[in-house]
């Protein structure tokens, strides 16, 4: 759409266009963005990051072509097309630099991008959405008095889209920033150039956005700071790919950076500054110095910027600020809580080393910190975690050296690499190289436990390469004393947990060993009675039953040996406790010189795992058997009890110890017999309470015992 005020100005504005120094400096930032795009996915084609960098570059490269058309002297209708088209573009770039964002130097890039999808499926469907809703109705193009530039003001939905693109940048930065400060020393400066470049272009373009908000529209030339900003990013970009070709970091940032971003504090400061930098700028020429007011706002940005990555800066700072105030030089209490709060959910050794380095890179201000562990079974040091490269980046070949000269094992202090002359001092050198020749001596912290020596720390490319401290050094040792303590912790934790493990194992094991001993008891009965009755064809047909019913029981047992685990598995069905109790007692055979009492109440038929019971039902059976010998009486009853079915095992018997009863009865491996395994009752107490049930047990030494089982009979009751 197009307003228009004044013939001649219009008359003007339809002469073909002209290239201006303006465009020329927009088609430049293009060339320089499209090269990088190309550079990139060239050089790490197998990166998904890659591929979203470079269509992302690609995009901003279009972008500044659409930025130079506009600036050039084009006619009304021809800018308003451009400009409409550029604000369409720029919605959907924030979609594709949203996807980079998120995935870029990520170890959990593929969860990272699962977690954002949604979002950035929204920002792909706005400009599809503003273009075929609003065409030709986003924008007007306006000629106001007395002033020689274009006026681009936004509609409604238009001024939705700036709102969105500038929401989607903020999101963009906040990402990488997270990025950026999850990484540490080396890790962090590979990918700060890459990161500093991103952040020019995109404040750029917070700046250009905001201002369109704030005052519904802006003049043409204003996209000329975006042009501007793409050129120096693609400035920093380079140095960062020349520094290291773009290469990925892992990194897993935790979403507490987020609460604590400072790329609002940016987005809020630099509008601050902008507006400062305006003034100024208006007292020596106002909009006729537009371009140098960009330049001045851009430097602001970039120094901003540089002061809160700069390690070197931050480091003078802290040291000037020490330096007159006359304080410690370290908040012992401060660095004594970081580390333990970034150790304290560490589960293994990878885990508390790599937090160990962090926490010793960003208190020193050292950016390669390597954690090396000492393997006793094959007598070597091998590197468990390091902030200057990924773990899984580096052959097993080049981090693994023998460590079996006694002066390497003697070291009991930090100590100065550099002055080290035996062969593992060399070996140590040659296999932590420095990345920069101005870091100063590296530097080895022994991981000692006690007279346990368990590996070592090197700290190297230390920022301004600062000598160490007598203070430094005391509290790297300090750190390296309970860095150890905590991998031994560690281990002694782990020994444990594998010792429970195997008594886990070996209880469960024994509960089958224990089934399986009663099926063997039961067939024993049998074979002893079969050569007295073998005439007898009923005793024959019985014992044929009990054999094919024991042999169905063994199977069983080893059925559920195959989906052995740790808790106990109920298969439920109908059950009819009267039968389940005569075939078991039937199985035992008769029993010669028992005397078998049974008192049976009829009971409506429960829910339950009924070769779970009978194996409650055998271990109490024979349990009753072993205790009165060669001879004696055992009772069975069975009957109902305020809505449960009672089923009660007596007999009279040796009978038990009260003391026993408290205390081993119904514990494992707890037995009064000579060839017991202590598993019976301690499984049976276990598959009934997995019933809902309960088992209780009366006993008096020398006359006997009497156990009682409950079990609901509705599967409701517990």
């Amino acid at each position: 759409m197009i307003g228009c005020v004044g013939n001649d100005f219009i008359a003007r504005s339809r002469k073909s266009s002209a290239v201006t120094s303006e465009s020329i400096l927009a088609f430049i930032a293009a060339v320089l963005s499209a090269a990088l795009a190309v550079a990139a996915v060239l050089r790490n084609r197998r990166s998904g990051a890659a591929w979203w960098f470079g269509f992302g570059m690609l995009g901003l490269a279009v972008d500044s072509v659409l930025t130079g058309i506009c600036l050039s002297l084009i006619g009304l209708e021809q800018l308003a097309f451009w400009q409409e088209w550029a604000l369409i573009l720029k919605a959907f770039l924030i979609a594709i630099w949203l996807g980079f964002a998120v995935t870029y130097s990520r170890g959990d890039a593929g969860e990272s991008f699962r977690s954002w999808r949604i979002l950035i499926a929204i920002a792909c469907l706005l400009p599809v959405a503003a273009l075929v809703g609003f065409r030709g109705d986003l924008i007007q193009v306006l000629v106001r008095p007395n002033s020689t530039g274009l006026w681009i003001s936004f509609s409604s939905p238009g001024k939705i889209v700036n709102v969105a693109i500038l929401v989607g940048t903020v999101l963009v930065l906040m990402n990488l920033e997270r990025t950026f400060r999850s990484a540490v020393g080396t890790m962090q400066w590979r990918i700060k150039f890459l990161v500093l470049g991103l952040a020019v272009i995109f404040g750029a373009r917070i700046y250009t956005r905001s201002q369109a908000l704030v005052f519904s529209g802006h003049y043409n030339s204003l996209t000329e700071v975006e042009a501007i900003g793409l050129l120096v990013g693609c400035v920093l970009l380079g140095v960062g790919y020349f520094r290291s070709g773009f290469r990925e970091i892992d990194v897993y940032p935790s979403r507490a950076v987020l609460h604590t971003s400072i790329t609002v504090l940016l987005v809020g400061g630099y509008l601050f500054v902008i507006g400062v930098l305006a003034q100024i700028v208006a007292r020596y020429g106002g909009a006729t110095t537009f371009q140098l007011q960009a330049f001045l706002v851009l430097v602001a940005i970039t120094l901003l910027a540089v002061f809160l990555l700069s390690e070197k800066i931050r480091q003078r700072a802290k040291r000037f600020v020490s330096r007159h105030f006359s304080r410690p030089q370290y908040d012992f209490r401060s660095v004594w809580t970081q580390f333990t709060q970034s150790t304290s959910s560490a589960i293994d050794d990878p885990t508390l080393c790599a937090a160990s380095a962090k926490l010793i890179s960003e208190t020193f201000n050292v950016l390669s910190v390597s954690v090396w562990l000492f393997d006793e079974e094959k007598n070597k040091l091998r590197l468990e975690a390091s902030t200057s490269w990924a773990r899984n980046a580096v052959s097993d070949d080049t981090i693994e050296f023998p460590a079996i000269d006694p002066g390497f094992a003697k070291m009991r202090k930090a100590f100065d690499l550099e002055k080290v002359k035996e062969d593992w001092g060399r070996t140590l050198r040659e296999i932590t190289k420095t990345q920069f020749s101005e870091g100063g001596n590296r530097v080895g912290v022994p991981l000692l436990a006690g007279d346990r020596y368990l590996g070592l720390i090197i700290l190297a490319d230390r920022v301004n390469g600062v000598p160490y401290t007598v203070e430094e050094l005391e509290l790297l040792e300090c750190i390296g004393d309970q860095v150890a303590s905590s991998l031994l912790n560690l281990r002694l934790a782990k020994e444990i947990m594998l010792g429970k493990e195997l008594e886990a194992f070996q209880t469960i094991s024994a509960f089958f060993v224990h089934d399986l001993k009663n099926a063997a008891s039961t067939l024993k009965l049998t074979l002893q009675n079969l050569p007295v009755h073998f005439d007898d064809p009923d005793f024959r047909q019985d014992t044929l039953r009990s054999i094919g019913a024991t042999t169905n029981r063994i199977n069983q047992i080893i059925e559920r040996l195959g989906t052995l685990g740790g808790k106990l598995e109920l298969r439920p069905s109908a059950v009819d406790l009267k039968v389940l109790v005569e075939q078991a007692i039937e199985n035992l055979n008769g029993m010669p010189g028992i005397e078998f009492a049974k008192e049976f109440e009829s009971l409506p038929k429960f829910m339950a795992d009924s070769e779970q019971l009978r194996s409650v039902v055998t271990n109490l059976l024979l349990n009753a058997r072993e205790a009165i010998g060669e001879r004696g009486r055992i009772e069975v009853k069975i009957g109902a009890q305020d809505g449960w079915a009672a089923l009660s095992v007596s007999d009279d018997g040796c009978g038990m110890t009260p003391s026993f009863l408290r205390d081993s009865l119904f514990r494992p491996f707890k037995t009064t017999k000579k060839k017991g395994l202590g598993i019976g009752m301690f499984q049976s107490k276990m598959i009934i309470e997995a019933h809902h049930g309960s088992i209780r047990v009366k006993s008096d030494l020398g006359k006997g015992t009497t156990f009682q089982v409950l079990l609901p009979l509705t599967s409701g009751k517990s």
